[in-house]
C-alpha cells in the first residue's frame, strides 16, 4: 500500500514540477522535498533542477535523525577497500570492524552536507529558518561528540557522538575528514550572515569549533610530514603522510587558514609537494596532465577540493589549477571512449570513473583500476569543467537508464552494464558533490561564498597561490 501511494505521489508531484517549468514558476518544498520519477521533455536547466534537488533528499530526509550529520551510505557494508597513496596499492577491507550500519555517519560527507544545504535554501527547495535549526542541531551535538584536538574521526555514531573505528589504528582523528566539514561550516557560517539569534549562535559556535581544531597537531611537532591520523591510544602508528596528489589540497588550505593552529608552509611543501606522485607533466589522448598519477586517478581528485576553491584563475609555481581538472576531466572520459578493456556501455555519453561502490564492494575506479563500473557522480560533479559531455552524460542516465539507476536519492551510487550489477546504494561523499559542483557550474554560488573568507584567502596566500578572488 505504501508503495501505491509513494507512486502515486511521484506521478502528482512530476505532473506540477513539469507545469511549472513550462509556467516558467519555481516549484518549492518549504520543509519536505516530493521524490520525483523521470519527467520526460525537460530542458536543460528543468532537468538540473530536478537531479540537484532530488539528490538533496539524501541529506535532507535521510540524514540521522538525532545529530543531522549525513549517514555515510544508504546501505550497509563490511570494510572498503582504499587507495594506499604511501605503497601505491589496495589495501582490502578491514573486516574486522563489523558492520556500518544506520547510525554511521560521515564527518566529510556531512560536510559535503553542509554545503548542499546552502544550495537548498538558496534554490527554495526548504526554507531558510528550517534549514537553520538543522544545521544548529548539527553543530550543537558536534561540541559535545568525540574530537581529539578538535579534530574529528573519520566515522561517528550519529546517535550517541561516539568514534566508529575506521580500522584498528584508525580510531581517532581525521584531518582530511575534518577539513571537509569545516569546508562545509565555514561556507555556511558566510551564508547564514543575518542578525538573527539563531544565526548569531550558529556562527558562534562555528567560530568554536573552527578556532579549537589543532589542525597543526597532525605535524608532529614538525615540518616534514603532515599526518593522516592520530589515535588516542596508538598515536601517529599508523604512519599515513597526506603527500600530493591527490583529493587532499583542501586539507592543507583549511591547515593553513587556521587562525589558531595553522601549519607552516614547510609543512606544506616538505609533505604534499615533495611526493613521487606529485608531478606528471604527461600527455594523454592529446591532453597535457601537469599533475598526479597516470592517467590523473579518480575524478574525485579535481572535484572534493574545488566544491569550495574556486579553480579558475587559480595558480600556483606548480600548475594552472584549472587546466589541471579540466585535462583530468577529459582525460578520463577520453579513456572511457577509447574502452581499451571493451566494457559494455562505455561511450561519449556514459563516462566518469571515481571512487565508488562496485561488484566488488568500495573501489577507487581510475584508468589504472577499471572494472566497468560507471560512477554517476564523477561526470555529474565535472559540469565546471566539461558541461556540455556531462549533460550529454546527465541525459543518458536519466532517460535510457534512469529505470535502472534513478531512485528517491537521486542516481545510485554505480552500475556495471558488463556485469548486469546496479547498486542499490547512495553514498554521502558522491551525493554531496553533485549538488554543489552543478551548482558552481549554474551559478558559482559555494566558491563565491567560501572564496571571500578572510582566513581561506589568508591561507591560500601563504601557500603561494595566487587567484582572482585573492585580496591584495
Amino acid at each position: 500500500m505504501h508503495r501505491k501511494i509513494l507512486f502515486l505521489l511521484s506521478i502528482l508531484v512530476s505532473c506540477h514540477s513539469l507545469i511549472a517549468q513550462k509556467k516558467n514558476i519555481k516549484t518549492t518544498y518549504p520543509d519536505s522535498i516530493a521524490p520525483v520519477g523521470i519527467i520526460k521533455d525537460l530542458s536543460d536547466s528543468a532537468l538540473l533542477d530536478v537531479v540537484q534537488r532530488q539528490t538533496f533528499r539524501y541529506f535532507w530526509h535521510f540524514g540521522h535523525p538525532v545529530s543531522g550529520l549525513a549517514r555515510e551510505r544508504s546501505n550497509t557494508i563490511r570494510g572498503e577497500y582504499f587507495w594506499d597513496y604511501a605503497n601505491e596499492a589496495y589495501n582490502e577491507p578491514n573486516l574486522s570492524t563489523g558492520t556500518y550500519g544506520p547510525e554511521a555517519c560521515a564527518i566529510g560527507g556531512t560536510g559535503f552536507g553542509i554545503l548542499s544545504t546552502v544550495v537548498a535554501v538558496e534554490r527554495n527547495w526548504i526554507g531558510r529558518d528550517t534549514a537553520i535549526r538543522r544545521l544548529k542541531k548539527m553543530v550543537d551535538f558536534l561540541l559535545h561528540a568525540d574530537a581529539f584536538h578538535g579534530i574529528f574521526p573519520h566515522f561517528m555514531n550519529g546517535a550517541t557522538g561516539k568514534t566508529i573505528p575506521f580500522g584498528r589504528l584508525d580510531d581517532g582523528a581525521d584531518v582530511v575528514e575534518t577539513s571537509y566539514l569545516m569546508m562545509g561550516l565555514l561556507t555556511a557560517r558566510e551564508y547564514f550572515n543575518r542578525d538573527t539569534e539563531i544565526e548569531k549562535y550558529f556562527r558562534a559556535r562555528v567560530k568554536q569549533l573552527w578556532e579549537t581544531a589543532n589542525f597543526n597537531w597532525h605535524a608532529a611537532g614538525g615540518t616534514t610530514i603532515y599526518y593522516w591520523h592520530w589515535s588516542p591510544y596508538n598515536g601517529f602508528d599508523m604512519n599515513f603522510p597526506i603527500r600530493g596528489w591527490n583529493e587532499c589540497l583542501i586539507t592543507f588550505i583549511i591547515a593553513a587558514s587556521s587562525p589558531n593552529h595553522s601549519i607552516p608552509f614547510e609543512v606544506y611543501g616538505n609533505s604534499w609537494i615533495n611526493s613521487a606522485s606529485f608531478f606528471n607533466g604527461k600527455t594523454y589522448y592529446g591532453m597535457k596532465l601537469p599533475l598526479g598519477f597516470e592517467y590523473g586517478g579518480p575524478l574525485f581528485f579535481s572535484q572534493y577540493t574545488f566544491q569550495g576553491i574556486d579553480p579558475h584563475g587559480l595558480k600556483d609555481w606548480a600548475a594552472d589549477y584549472w587546466e589541471q581538472n579540466k585535462n583530468h576531466t577529459l582525460i578520463n572520459r577520453a579513456y572511457c571512449i577509447d574502452n581499451p578493456k571493451k566494457f559494455k556501455g562505455y561511450g561519449e555519453n556514459c563516462w566518469g570513473l571515481t571512487a565508488g561502490d562496485s561488484y566488488k564492494g568500495y573501489v577507487a575506479h581510475c584508468p589504472q583500476e577499471d572494472l566497468g563500473v560507471i560512477q554517476p557522480t564523477a561526470a555529474l560533479s565535472a559540469f565546471p569543467y566539461t558541461p556540455e559531455y556531462s549533460m550529454q552524460a546527465l541525459r543518458h542516465f536519466y532517460y535510457d537508464l534512469g529505470d535502472k539507476i534513478w531512485s528517491e536519492y537521486g542516481f545510485v551510487d554505480g552500475f556495471s552494464e558488463t556485469q548486469n550489477w546496479y547498486a542499490k546504494s547512495h553514498l554521502a561523499i558522491d551525493q554531496g558533490p553533485i549538488i554543489v559542483m552543478i551548482e558552481n557550474y549554474r551559478t558559482g554560488l559555494i566558491w563565491k561564498l567560501f572564496m571571500q573568507i578572510p582566513e581561506i584567502q589568508n591561507g591560500l596566500k601563504k601557500l603561494g597561490f595566487s587567484s582572482p578572488w585573492l585580496k591584495k
